[in-house]
């Protein structure tokens, strides 16, 4: 069995309070980016197996700790699964914001969901996800979502940019979520998002903000270079993705 865990981009990302428990309670859309994706296979077999190739610089390849291995034991706990053979082929850039580790946790969920016959409806995958990631509810639902609490929390949004052109610039930069969230100021963003996904792209650049552009920027000015690239290019609206280092651009067909 085969499947292509996509990426996704945030349209928007304001980091609204911390928690007490340390967690950060934000707002975004989330939009799935179906052309750009791993490659994942896992199969039945007499012996657990896990292999990775591709884009893993940077990569912790130990495999106890890859996500895929951690959603073959969630779901082997509670449910006697037989062993397999995972194989995951890395095309997503690690620490870009972009959710390809999120995404092949909740994609390895659902193989196994099908390939045992588990009979696990949506809601039930969607919990178990989020045991892996606050990221990885989305990725069962795989469509343009509104995005509070710590990520857990989801609501369809209706939005389709298929008639665009998305671009994406790759720097050679990893920002660590945990090291991009020690360095937020938690604030209420002045516009609310779905206010603001209502107006024509054209419209969301000024208004559809990233919080994390701020710190990540500063740290690494060449982002802030990059989007302003974009704009020169001819984007109608530009920002970086989650907490970086990915940089997007989004283009009139």
């Amino acid at each position: 069995m085969i499947s292509f865990p996509n990426a996704k981009i945030n349209l928007g990302l304001n980091v609204v309070t911390k928690r007490d428990d340390g967690y950060h309670e934000i707002r975004s859309i989330i939009y799935p980016i179906e052309d750009l994706c791993d490659i994942l296979e896992i199969i039945k077999s007499d012996e657990f197996s896990f292999s990775l190739s591709g884009d893993i610089m940077m990569y912790n390849l130990q495999e106890e700790k890859n996500i895929c291995v951690k959603a073959y034991n969630l779901l082997k706990d509670d449910f006697n699964l037989g062993n397999v053979k995972i194989h995951l082929h890395k095309r997503i850039k690690i620490g870009a914001g972009l959710g390809g580790g999120s995404s092949d946790g909740a994609f390895t969920l659902m193989m196994l969901n099908d390939l045992f016959d588990l009979k696990l409806s949506a809601s039930t995958l969607k919990s178990y996800a989020l045991m892996l990631g606050s990221d990885c509810p989305f990725f069962i639902e795989n469509t343009p979502q509104y995005v509070t609490g710590i990520g857990e929390k989801m609501d369809k949004v209706n939005l389709d940019l298929k008639s665009y052109e998305f671009k994406f610039f790759f720097p050679d930069v990893f920002v660590s979520t945990k090291e991009a969230y020690s360095s937020i100021k938690p604030k209420k963003s002045l516009n609310n998002l779905l206010d603001v996904i209502l107006r024509p792209v054209s419209a969301w650049k000024g208004l559809l903000k990233n919080d994390f552009e701020i710190p990540v920027f500063n740290k690494y000015p060449k982002l802030q270079n990059i989007k302003n690239n974009f704009y020169k290019d001819g984007a109608i609206y530009s920002s970086m993705t989650g907490s970086g280092s990915v940089v997007y651009g989004i283009y009139e067909k």
